[in-house]
Parts: structure tokens; C-alpha cells; sequence
């Protein structure tokens, strides 16, 4: 960091942290990304060749990946061979000077490279070392193979989300990101707490537990093995009207009430149907649901009578909450976005790209908003760092055995 930084209270909560990640796909790099957003300098260890097997999951974003592109920015990529000993060589060297290391391989691969957390404490007492895994790293389920969607399967998410014909996965990789803010949030409590007690900690988080987290409201209300909240697509399991109602233009309207002062508003401003309001079917929120489907009939019978701007302009004027159901290309133009100015432009392998900065806006800094690397980009850089020689650094760079990498957990 700069003396110009300091002054101008422009520092990043990070600057001059180190953060070594042998990460692919979602959750370890979504959680480094977090910490490369704060400052943090994050050298991604990549396979040598074709690198995070998520570089090549899609070619969406003007040939990149979208998964890549979305969780890898402000890093510096190293690429390595991990079974070689030069490479076991620069990973010694590269970590023993790093405060954070994080990785995502399958439970115990890590310890068989000799990056445990107990080998790597021992050699650098100070660092904070995070294992994500899919089970965590021990119990009966430690070396089970684990993907985002055997996670929401098993976490009890698909059981409540979908239709009552069918459940649904989440249009996005919610156990992994999950997992990865968990992770994200323990190691900045663990650079805390080294700052108090100068000695690193072991994380262990998985994405079972970390979804699991989330399902705290269903999990609560199936206590004691009452039954559980039904799959009802994009309405709300227990409150009611809560959810998708289509106007008469052919557009959805996604409103949602939460109290009873509400529902008379909504009766009488809404629906312009006041005795609707003391009908004893729905009298309370537990009667509303009881008998949805004939309150939802009412309900469609009336907002068919509206355009979906018209049915808006009378919640608003009512003061009940509701929205627009968009798509992805909505969301890109998203009115909102763009006037709290939360888009910037980062590099990237293909050239700029635009990316969201990351939530929540503070008036002492800004986001480290840098590209996305290629491959391998920084291991000249990296490697004289760290103080090897030119004749080490060529010999890194020579096409080496092909091996199968580590599975993901």
C-alpha cells in the first residue's frame, strides 16, 4: 500500500495480506474472490496446462467461462504441476510467507501433497488455513463426492423448492456459494483472531453444513416431525397471498403481504373489494392459507382487470411490497443497478468485461475490481519472487507428464 493510500483513508481492509488458494469450480474461489475484493493479493494455483477445469465449463462471456468469470478477478494465476517436487519446492517457499491458504480438493488430498493444516502450521505458525469440502473432513460421509446439486438434494433444499409435481434445483450454485461466504466470513473472524493472539487457525467448512445453515426456517417449522412446507413453485410455503400473480397484460407480478393491516389495505386499495377484507375464510394469515386456492381465484378474477403497471401503481399506493419478475437481460439493464452505479469494467483474457461490484458500499475504500487472469500469467513474476533462478523457472515452464488431477469434493 501506498503512504498516498493511508492518507487519503483510501487503504483496503486487506492490503498486504497474502492469500495462496488451490481452488476450482465455485467454492473456494467465490470465497477468495471475496477476500481479493478487500484488498487481498490471491495467487490461484492452477494446473499446469489447462488450469480450474472451470475455465471450461461454458464459453459465454466472449469465450470465457461464465462460472470463471464470475469468481476469479484480482487473482494471480501460478500454474504447477503439484506432483512434481520443483512444484512441492514453490508451494514450501510460497507458503511460508502466506497469511491465508485455501483449497477444495477431495478430503485428504491436500495432506498427501504435505499441505495439511497441521505440516503447514508447524512450518508457519501464523497462517490461517481453510478445507472446503462437500462433507466436511471427517463422519461417515467425509470422502463422498459432492456437487452442488447432490448438496441441495441432500440438505433438504429440493425436498421445499419446486412444484408439488416435481422439485427444483436453485437457478444458481447456492450450495456452493454458501460454502464459499462461509468460508470467506471464518477467515476474516481467524484474521481477527490472530491479530489477538498471533497464531493462525484451522477452517473447516463444508457445503452441507453451510446449506443446511440456510435451511433453518423449514427445518424449524418440520420440528418434532410436524409436517414440512410444501413445494408451491414461486409462492411462499405459509403466507398467503405471497407470490406470482399474473395481471391481465400477460405479465407476473411477484407481491407479498405480511400482516393483517396489510390485508385490509390490499382488499380495499387493490382488489376494491373491502368486505373481502372481513370474510371469515380469511380472517388471519393461517385461514388465508388454508383456503389459498379459492382466495388466489379471487384474487387472478381481479387482476386480470389491470396491466401489470396498473396492478403495480395500486400496490405501491397501498404500500405492499411487490416486484417485477425479471430475466437475466432485465437484471443487466436493471434501473436500480445502474443508478447507484454498482457496474464496473475489469479485464480479462478475452478483453473487458463488465462486472457488479461487490455488495455494500463503504466510504473508506474501494473494491479491488482487477482481471481475470490467463492461465499461468503471473509464474514468471511469482517464481523470481520467491527467489528461483531463470533455469528453475524454465524447467517449470516444459510440458510435464500429463496427470489426472484431484476430484473435487
Amino acid at each position: 500500500m501506498t503512504a498516498a493510500n493511508v492518507s487519503q483513508g483510501r487503504v483496503r481492509p486487506l492490503e498486504g495480506l497474502t492469500v495462496v488458494s488451490l481452488e476450482h469450480a465455485i467454492a473456494a474461489p467465490f470465497c477468495t474472490r471475496q477476500l481479493a475484493d478487500l484488498g487481498a493479493r490471491v495467487i490461484k494455483v492452477e494446473r499446469a496446462g489447462e488450469g480450474d477445469f472451470a475455465r471450461h465449463y461454458d464459453s459465454r462471456v466472449k469465450g470465457l467461462s461464465s462460472h470463471f468469470a464470475w469468481v476469479n478477478r484480482s487473482k494471480e494465476s501460478l500454474a504447477l504441476d503439484l506432483k512434481s517436487e520443483a512444484a512441492r519446492a514453490v508451494m514450501e517457499r510460497l507458503l511460508a510467507r502466506a497469511d491465508v491458504f485455501v483449497q477444495n480438493l477431495a478430503p485428504g488430498a491436500a495432506a498427501r501433497l504435505g499441505l495439511s493444516a497441521a505440516e503447514l502450521h508447524a512450518r508457519n505458525p501464523r497462517i490461517v488455513v481453510c478445507d472446503i469440502s462437500g462433507y466436511g473432513n471427517d463422519g461417515p460421509y467425509r470422502d463422498r463426492k459432492a456437487y452442488d446439486l447432490l448438496i441441495q438434494a441432500e440438505a433438504g433444499f429440493l425436498s421445499v423448492t419446486g412444484t408439488a409435481a416435481e422439485p427444483a434445483t436453485a437457478g444458481a450454485s447456492i450450495a456452493d456459494i454458501a460454502a464459499g461466504m462461509y468460508a470467506y466470513s471464518n477467515i476474516l473472524a481467524a484474521l481477527v483472531l490472530r491479530g489477538r493472539t498471533h497464531e493462525g487457525s484451522h477452517i473447516d467448512v463444508s457445503m452441507l453444513e453451510s446449506l443446511a445453515e440456510w435451511m433453518g426456517y423449514p427445518l424449524y417449522y418440520a420440528y418434532d416431525g410436524a409436517e414440512p412446507p410444501p413445494r408451491l413453485g414461486a409462492a411462499h410455503a405459509t403466507i398467503f397471498p405471497y407470490g406470482p400473480f399474473v395481471a391481465g397484460d400477460g405479465r407476473t407480478v411477484m407481491l407479498g403481504l405480511q400482516n393483517e393491516r396489510e390485508w385490509q389495505k390490499f382488499c380495499e386499495g387493490v382488489l376494491e373489494l373491502p368486505a373481502l377484507a372481513r370474510d371469515a375464510r380469511f380472517e388471519n394469515n393461517a385461514l388465508r392459507n388454508d383456503h389459498r386456492e379459492a382466495l388466489r381465484a379471487i384474487i387472478l378474477e381481479r387482476v386480470a382487470k389491470l396491466t401489470s403497471a396498473e396492478l403495480r401503481e395500486r400496490l405501491d399506493r397501498a404500500q405492499i411490497a411487490n416486484a417485477d419478475v425479471n430475466t437475466m437481460h432485465d437484471v443487466w439493464r436493471h434501473p436500480q443497478l445502474a443508478a447507484r452505479d454498482r457496474w464496473a469494467e475489469v479485464g480479462s483474457p478475452a478483453g473487458p468485461i463488465p462486472a457488479l461490484k461487490p455488495p455494500g458500499r463503504n466510504d473508506r475504500f474501494d473494491y479491488r475490481m482487477d482481471a481475470i487472469p490467463r492461465v499461468g500469467e503471473h509464474n514468471e513474476a511469482i517464481l523470481r519472487e520467491l527467489g528461483f533462478d531463470a533455469a528453475f523457472i524454465e524447467s517449470l515452464a516444459r510440458p510435464a507428464a500429463e496427470h489426472r488431477p484431484e476430484a473435487r469434493a
